[in-house]
Formats: structure tokens, sequence, C-alpha cells
């Protein structure tokens, strides 16, 4: 699949589709915050300690992971120059697509400096095949605990920015995920295959 010619996300692209159209509001991401950090606290069995956010815009996630666990360490990564450039020092974001992650330089403070929490939201459906999967190659040494990954696939009705989309079917998506060592154990949420084999069967989700 070709990639699509190159987007700009600039401040009018986030002021059309994140301020004018608000596609998804305040309250939606909160809720996802509040899953994706329950659940990562409960399969690691402590307190959430940081979290690597890929594609992380204007910094939606780290607003309200803040909220909730003030101490939390966030490493923002986004290939927009106008997002380092605003929200770089402020925010921690570093310049960077999800295809270069591997060297990128990221490290956690976690177990073996790994993330405990990786979200990457409304972000993979616009990236090249190629580019995914090098992504997800690098999070073998990125990742100890959940990864949260919110894609939209060809089999789903989408709302919103189309342009650029990636129309690869959920089959494709389960068999990357699989080949990176992730293990789905809820909506959109994938455990490291090492925090997977702590799970009881029914914690995980087959297909």
């Amino acid at each position: 699949m070709s990639a699509s010619p190159k987007k700009s996300y600039d401040r009018e692209y986030f002021d059309h589709w994140y301020r004018k159209r608000k596609i998804r509001d305040r309250g939606e991401v909160c809720r996802q915050v509040h899953f994706a950090v329950a659940l990562t606290e409960l399969l690691l069995g402590r307190t959430i300690r940081n979290v690597l956010d890929i594609g992380c815009g204007e910094g939606r996630w780290r607003d309200e992971l803040r909220l909730l666990r003030p101490r939390i360490r966030y490493q923002g990564v986004d290939p927009s120059d106008y997002i380092v450039n605003e929200f770089g020092r402020s925010h921690g974001v570093k310049k960077g697509s999800f295809g270069e992650l591997g060297g990128l330089r990221l490290s956690g403070t976690g177990l073996s400096g790994h993330y405990d929490l990786v979200v990457c939201c409304d972000v993979l459906h616009y990236v090249p095949d190629d580019e995914v999967r090098a992504g997800l190659d690098a999070f073998e040494d990125l990742l100890f605990g959940v990864a949260y990954l919110d894609v939209f696939t060809s089999a789903d009705d989408i709302i919103g920015d189309k342009d650029g989309f990636q129309p690869r079917s959920p089959a494709w998506y389960r068999r990357a995920f699989r080949a990176a060592g992730l293990v789905r154990c809820g909506p959109h949420a994938y455990a490291t295959g090492s925090l997977a084999e702590q799970m009881g069967t029914l914690e995980m989700q087959q297909g």
C-alpha cells in the first residue's frame, strides 16, 4: 500500500479538527485515559509511573494524565514541526514519527527503562504499512505494560479526517500486533507478551 501525499499537521489542521469540528470531545478523551490507566495499573499491580504518547498532538492525553496522576512522567512524540515548536519544551514532546520510534533513543524509568503505558490514538490508520511494522518492532525495547492503540480499520464507519486514511482490514492489524508480541486485553488495549504470561486465560481476548 503506497503512502498518501504528506499532510501538514500545522496550527490550521489542529484548529479545524480539534477546535472547530471537535470530533472527539474532552469527556471521551478523559474516559479513554481513565480506562487505560486503570487497566495498566491492574495488570502491573502498582501505580503507573510513565507514559509514552506517540502522535501526541497538542497534549490532550497529557493534560488528563496529569490530573489523574500528577507525578506521572510523560514523553510525547509527534512529527509536526508546529507541535514540537509550540509544545516541545513545555509538554515534553520529541519530534518523530511512529516508524522512527526505534531510532529516537527513548527510555522510560520502569523495568529496564521501559514505559508502563504506550499510547497511540487516531494515528496508525494514517501510517503506511512498513512504518507501522517498523514502529511496532520497537515496542519490545520500549514497553513493559499496556499499549493503547486506538485505530480504525476498513470495516469501520469513519467520521472525521479521511485524507490519507489507510483502509487496512482488522485481520491485518491483528497479525501486525501479534507479530510484535502484543496480546489483546481490552478495547484497543494490548499487553506485552511477557506481561500476558502472568494473566489468566479469560483476561486475554482472542482474535
